[in-house]
Order: structure tokens, then sequence, then C-alpha cells
């Protein structure tokens, strides 16, 4: 990032990208493992091969000598500066993409959640300037609200725009949550115009009915949190949401897959051919229920919707990842501080749902996946990276380390020793879910369209992001 001052003597900020040779590499993508070189011009993979003849000047060389080199980390769920009755999630997009770069995630996929009244356009330009300050490239998803007299073309608006995917919540339906009705007339729309929905799968009408009865027994701490959203709520869910989809024939995408029974139903779907999408989250692959035992202060800091399952769970959601059913780990990405959760002290229904996790995720999933043989190295690539532009349209140009990929790339130490802690992590939070959790193997290097972002453990890099536009 160079300073330059333009005719009218204003100072702007010009984007110079690098010429970068990476030498002694051990590419893996989603497919393969080889050794090469790989040269990175204009923010792009310029030549991938041995011996590379490169003409022009090469301003950085890096040996990558016994590192691996993966393609930049895509989350396709995070909630950055998430409005609340508890105010914002702690993230705005500049810490939480910083938080994410630090992690090797190098893409976000976030929302645009409309107010009643507001169309999906105006939501979404609004939604966009607050993502300017975004060190990541970013996308979205749209979430319709409501169905009203012009959903229909705002949701072709949207698509023209370049957004292709709508999430539509089954649970919340006094806010954000659509009715079955609605959601049939949201999937056949966005399934006839060549888009895809994402699906909150959780039975909100008695999850409201059991959330209620528990209050009114004087059932008022987080665990009670977890007991109002048995698992059935979410399997129930995802079992309609693939009836609707078969209906409709509009593709789904089952978002935070937490229960085991839930990545059945996917599986058998999926058997009979028909395109249903699963992510999970590593909060669902490495943490259980036993975390709502305990005083407040340590379990608030636990709600999230789906509440944290059963070890069981963990374990058959891990099986489902390498087996191919579940595609991808997001993170649902949603910190809140301590101050914001106590909101909910007397009462677990108004402590606001979320946690923190768009900096662990790849560290997680080398160090309890790669490293536990639950699964492949290409299979992490896939689950990290990959899938997410494959299923969301931004696939070659993110997720993949070919000629004419945008540089997006980790330099991997697989050696490296750290613990997770609220005191290292990069979030602009007070609470971490991993805390203590002893992690194997960092990015060392995270390049973004050809930029250094993050080198040994400092943040290199003040240029922003861009919105990356998806083709239907």
């Amino acid at each position: 990032m160079d300073e330059l001052v333009n005719c009218s003597g204003q100072k702007v900020l010009v984007h110079l990208h690098m010429n970068i040779l990476i030498k002694n590499a051990t590419i893996v993508t989603s497919a393969r493992a080889f050794n090469s070189e790989i040269y990175i011009s204009d923010g792009k993979i310029a030549q991938i091969g041995k011996a590379l003849k490169i003409l022009e000047p090469i301003e950085k060389t890096i040996d990558a000598k016994g590192r691996f080199v993966f393609p930049g980390g895509i989350d396709p769920h995070v909630h950055m500066q998430l409005p609340t009755p508890a105010g914002f999630s702690s993230d705005n997009f500049e810490t939480g993409s910083k938080a994410a770069l630090f992690g090797g995630t190098t893409t976000l996929i976030d929302f645009v959640t409309p107010n009643k009244g507001q169309s999906l356009i105006d939501a979404f330009i609004d939604r966009k300037r607050e993502a300017d300050n975004s060190f990541c490239d970013y996308s979205f998803h749209v979430s319709p609200i409501e169905w009203a007299q012009n959903t229909e073309q705002e949701i072709r608006d949207c698509i023209e725009s370049g957004i292709t995917s709508f999430k539509v919540y089954m649970a919340y339906k006094n806010t954000i949550g659509l009715n079955d009705e609605d959601i049939f007339k949201v999937m056949h729309v966005v399934g006839k115009n060549g888009g895809i929905v994402t699906l909150h799968c959780e039975t909100g009408d008695e999850i409201d009915r059991l959330r209620n009865d528990l209050v009114k027994k004087g059932n008022l701490s987080p665990e009670f949190h977890a007991i109002s959203r048995p698992a059935h709520t979410e399997s129930e869910a995802v079992q309609m949401a693939i009836e609707m989809s078969k209906i409709t024939k509009c593709p789904i995408y089952v978002v935070h897959t937490s229960t085991g029974e839930s990545a059945q139903f996917i599986e058998n779907a999926q058997k009979t051919g028909y395109p249903v999408y699963s992510e999970t989250c590593p909060q669902y692959l490495v943490l259980d229920d036993s975390k709502y035992h305990g005083i407040f202060n340590d379990t608030c800091k636990y709600v999230m919707s789906p509440p944290l399952r059963k070890r069981e769970d963990n374990n058959i959601l891990w099986n489902s990842i390498s087996k191919g059913i579940i595609s991808t780990a997001g993170t649902d990405h949603c910190p809140f501080n301590l101050e914001q959760k106590l909101k909910g002290k007397e009462d677990f229904r108004k402590i606001p749902n979320g946690a923190g996790g768009v900096e662990h995720r790849m560290k997680l999933l080398f160090t309890l996946g790669v490293l536990q043989n639950r699964i492949s190295y290409n299979q992490f690539v896939d689950v990290t990276s990959t899938q997410a532009a494959k299923i969301f349209g931004l696939y070659p140009q993110k997720g993949e380390i070919a000629v004419g990929s945008d540089a997006d790339l980790l330099i991997w130490n697989p050696k490296t020793e750290s613990v997770i802690s609220v005191e290292n992590h990069h979030q602009n939070c007070d609470l971490e879910i991993y805390e203590g959790f002893k992690t194997v193997g960092e990015p060392e290097i995270v390049i973004a369209n050809g930029e250094i972002k993050v080198e040994n453990g400092k943040f290199a890099s003040k240029s922003k992001g861009k919105f990356l536009k998806r083709p239907a």
C-alpha cells in the first residue's frame, strides 16, 4: 500500500501488488498434494511449476521448505456487527476480518438482514457500507424476513447484483423467522432463478413453548438454554427443509448442523440425489453440553443456537465430514462480551446467542481433525475452503491453487504449538469458548489477493478486501 498525491492535492492510498515467488512448496489442494514453486503477480497465481522462468523482477521470495501451502480459508457463516437487544456483536468487520486473517481465513460470507418493511436491495447497500472496513474479501447471504408484494422481484435483483444465496430462519418467528408457507415461496423463486437457500433449521414454535415453560417453573440459568432446544427440534426441521426442497426443486444448504440425527437425514437425501448441502462448525465438533454446568460467568459464553450437543454427536459429525456428507465448516462467528451476556443473568432467554471462532477454525480442524486422523489433508482443504467456494459460486477464483486463481494462500507451519486464550486471541471479545485448547499447526504467512496480510504473528496490511460478486 503506497501513499500518492492526486492532482487535487489529496492523499490517496493505492494498492500495489508484489511479485512473490514461493519456493520449495508442498502444495495441498482438495484433490492432490505435490511439490512445486508458485509465482504470484498482480494479485493472481501466475505460474505453478518446477524451476520457473520469471522475466520480471521478484520483490519477495518465500522459502516454504517444511511447510504446507493451502488455499486461503473461506468461512461461509459469520455475523460481524450484528444488531441485538444487547447491542452489536463485539466484532465489527474490521476487528473480525483481522482475527479471520490471523487464523488463515481470507474470505468471509456474512449476512444481510433487512428491517421489517425494508427492501432486500436497500438492506444490501447498507450492509455493504458496513463491510467496507473488512480486511478480507467478502460476500453475503440475504435473509428475506417477510414475504411482501415485491419480495420476488427483490430476490431477482439480489441475484443480478451477485448475491445468489438466501438465508431463511425456521425459528425466531417473532422477529426474523418465516412461516412454512413463506419459506416455500422463497425456495420456489430462488430455485427458479439459479440460487440456493440456506436454512437455520429449528422448530421455532416448539422451542418458544419449551423456553416459556422452563422460565415459568423458575429454570433460568444457561443450562436450560440447551434443554429448551433438544436435538429433535433441529433434526425434525432438517427433515422438513429437505421435503420442501424436493417439492420446490431448490438446492438447500443446512447451516450449523449440530446433531447426529440431522446428519443422517442429510445423508439419506444426498443418496437419493437431492442437492442438499450441510455445514457444521468447530464448536459442534470439539465442545459438548457439559459446558453448561457451572456458574453463570463460565457457562453463559456457550449460549448459542443450536446449543452444544453430546459427545456422540461430535463423533458422528466428524465421521460425516470424512464421508463427504458435511461439505463445509463455518463458524457462525458472533461474539459478545461478558457484560452483554449478563443481560440474561436472571433469564437465559435474554442472553445474546453467539460466540467467536473465526480465528480458530482452521487450527482446530487441523489439530483435532487432520492430526487425529479423522480427516485427510485434502479433506481439510475441502471443508475449510474449496467446497464453500464451489457451493457459493466463488470457484475457481477462490478455494483453489491454480493459475489464474486469486493468490489467497497460507504458508502453514505444521509444527507450531500454541494455546488458545482470551489473552492472545485477536477477536474483540473478553470471552473465549476454546480457552486452554492446545493446537498444533498455524499459518505463518497469510497472503490474500497477492498481498502479505499476516507474517510471523504480525499484521502486515492495511488494505481492505473487496465485495465478491457471484454468478447464478
